[in-house]
């Protein structure tokens, strides 16, 4: 693995219920293959960077998380009532106990995320002294409207958020800070550091980096979990 001289930690925000999924349990504890999806994502963040912190926000009567087998770098904070709030505990307890420079944030519902896309965020992030997000180009033609299409936007500048998302540490922890006293709508941490004049590298990944969100999402999660197992398996 490269090898990365500044501290670097992973925080996983997982305390929401994922009602869009409708399912008995929340859609980070669905089972793919003989995993869950977040031990899934966990697998694939401690394989890009071996014994990383990995700070995971949960609710406080997750029933399912002490099931989970997990490695020992994992640390779970109480998670909040929103994503941002959730993200801003991790943030908090990583300023006070640890020593890291860089966070990378990343959804516990997007299992499918590749190590090289990773390493090339860091690598890019580093590189540069700015933070920035895994994004793919938008490939569809796009629509604005409700019942009628109002006008065709343009999609050459266009592009699909997924995580991680990474920042400096302080830069972000202020940047959310401010933000939610602001009473700011914050949907990622991009649009945190946007909102505090902060600048967003894009770095393009692969476009099936998707988040699970609908029922429809997991038999696509399946196919792929099972052809990564497959690539990897061959290349061993």
């Amino acid at each position: 693995m490269t090898d990365f001289n500044a501290s670097i930690a992973f925080v996983v925000p997982a305390a929401g219920v994922g009602a869009r999924m409708q399912a008995n349990k929340p859609k980070q504890y669905i089972q793919l293959g003989n995993k869950t999806v977040l031990e899934h994502t966990i697998d694939k963040l401690n394989t890009t960077i071996p014994n990383a912190l990995i700070i995971v926000a949960i609710s406080e009567d997750d029933a399912y998380f002490p099931e989970l087998d997990l490695p020992s770098n994992v640390i779970t904070v109480l998670g909040g009532k929103e994503r941002a709030d959730s993200v801003l505990n991790a943030l908090n307890y990583l300023t006070i106990n640890h020593v890291v420079d860089w966070v990378l944030v990343h959804d516990a519902a997007r299992p499918l995320v590749l190590p090289n896309d990773i390493l090339k965020l860091i690598s890019t992030c580093q590189s540069n002294q700015c933070g920035g997000i895994l994004a793919s180009k938008v490939r569809d033609t796009i629509k604005q409207g409700s019942h009628f299409v109002d006008a065709t936007v343009p999609r050459e500048t266009l592009w699909q958020a997924q995580t991680p998302q990474m920042f400096l540490l302080n830069e972000l922890t202020s940047a959310l800070t401010n933000a939610l006293n602001a009473h700011v709508a914050i949907t990622d941490e991009a649009s945190a550091i946007e909102w505090a004049g902060g600048k967003v590298q894009l770095i393009e990944s692969r476009a099936d980096n998707i988040k699970l969100t609908t029922p429809d999402d997991i038999a696509i999660a399946e196919f792929l979990i099972a052809k990564q197992t497959l690539e990897n398996n061959t290349c061993e």
